[in-house]
């Protein structure tokens, strides 16, 4: 039984054991839920996935094998425009009373895959196209008795037989660019715990101990712990950067939330002698860089965030920078840090199979000795195990 299941999930790169698959046999043995596909979607993903990271992997795969069709090529091959919400028409019940249905899921579904093989484009407020607002049976925000739901946040009519959108983990995925949420997840494998400051947190497994000891209570205290992790996180801002201004906000927010020790700068495609703190005093307020190398000791770990697309002559020649003249190549300062960073990493929001189309990409990626990773859930975490 599930053994087609199992092969499936394999299938979408899950690393699912056979001993996991008898687990969930044996639950559905004792009868934990009984004839209920929610409930077997939810016991399932309990038993088979052991990172939340694969919860995306888990939803295509169990779409496919129950469902019978690729809602995920299906769903995606749907133009966002066609789904984005605008005006929707508002029936009385007479009008809703007088709509019917196409008559059952199989007609709906044959239906559904003819009209996305002859539409050409964007339908709102009809009665027959992909679209939105309408009484079609197929889209967002409209009204049918019996309906497909595509790309619309949230209930509505709650009248939907099929619904297509629902793979709420979908950026917990290894390859997904990372949310705020997903970066802290991440993070958390950095973690180095030490208690410092004053005794004013509750230690309950002592003050057990101590009331037990004693015959009656006895609060025991201890210093809070923090991460004692040291990250100074270097960001490159302006020109190409501006395309991963989200990627880089989400990153900086979950980095500020998990470390106490964090110190960041600004940079502009290479670093040079200076580093700045606001990138609107950015050529008024610097910070010279052999100050940061004083101040900030090598127990630091060192994180690059930037798409390194830039000309070669921004790293390997004396005034090659695009914004004013550098007496020492770029390459010079970069070596400076890692020499005195042996901990460092390069972070690149760009697109990884984009990488090879730019010379200044491979440039450092030698300086950076091999250490550049995409800024994806699992290039996050290759890097952090780098700085491990």
């Amino acid at each position: 039984m599930l053994i087609e299941f199992f092969f499936r999930l394999r299938a979408h790169g899950l690393k699912v054991s056979i001993t996991e698959l008898l687990d969930l046999l044996n639950a559905l043995e004792q009868q934990v839920i009984f004839a209920n596909i929610d409930d077997f979607y939810s016991l399932s993903r309990m038993i088979l996935v052991k990172d939340e990271s694969q919860y995306d992997r888990f939803d295509r795969a169990f779409a496919e094998y129950f469902a019978g069709v690729n809602e995920v090529d299906i769903a995606a091959s749907i133009p966002k425009e066609w789904l984005a919400k605008s005006l929707q028409r508002q029936l009385s019940a007479e009008d809703k009373e007088k709509l019917k249905a196409l008559g059952g899921l199989d007609e709906l579904l044959k239906q559904f895959n003819e009209r996305l093989a002859e539409q050409q484009k964007r339908h709102a407020g009809g009665n027959k196209w992909i679209g939105t607002g309408g009484t079609s049976p197929f889209g967002a925000y409209g009204y049918n008795p019996e309906g497909i739901r595509i790309g619309q946040e949230g209930s509505n009519a709650r009248r939907a037989v099929k619904v297509w959108d629902k793979r709420e983990f979908a950026d917990l995925d290894t390859d997904a660019e990372l949310s705020n949420r997903n970066i802290k997840l991440a993070l958390r494998k950095l973690r180095k715990f030490a208690r410092t400051g004053a005794a004013d947190e509750l230690d309950l497994p002592e003050t057990i101990r101590a009331t037990g000891k004693k015959g009656m209570l006895d609060l025991m205290w201890q210093q809070e712990r923090h991460n004692a992790v040291k990250v100074l996180i270097l960001f490159d801002v302006g020109g190409s950067m501006d395309d991963y201004i989200y990627e880089c906000q989400q990153l900086f927010a979950a980095v500020r939330s998990e470390f106490k020790h964090l110190e960041f700068f600004y940079f502009h495609n290479c670093v040079y002698e200076g580093l700045w703190k606001s990138n609107q005093r950015r050529f008024k307020e610097q910070t010279p860089l052999l100050e940061v190398l004083n101040k900030y000791g090598s127990d630091y770990k060192l994180i690059f965030v930037g798409d390194a697309t830039m000309g070669p002559y921004e790293i390997a020649y004396p005034g090659g920078s695009v914004e004013h003249w550098n007496e020492e190549p770029g390459e010079v300062w970069m070596r400076r840090l890692l020499n005195h960073y042996p901990k460092a990493v390069w972070l690149n929001p760009q697109p990884e199979n984009r990488w090879d189309y730019y010379h200044s990409v491979q440039m450092m990626r030698e300086i950076m000795q091999g250490r550049m990773f995409p800024l994806t859930l699992s290039g996050l975490g290759d890097a952090i195990s780098k700085l491990r």
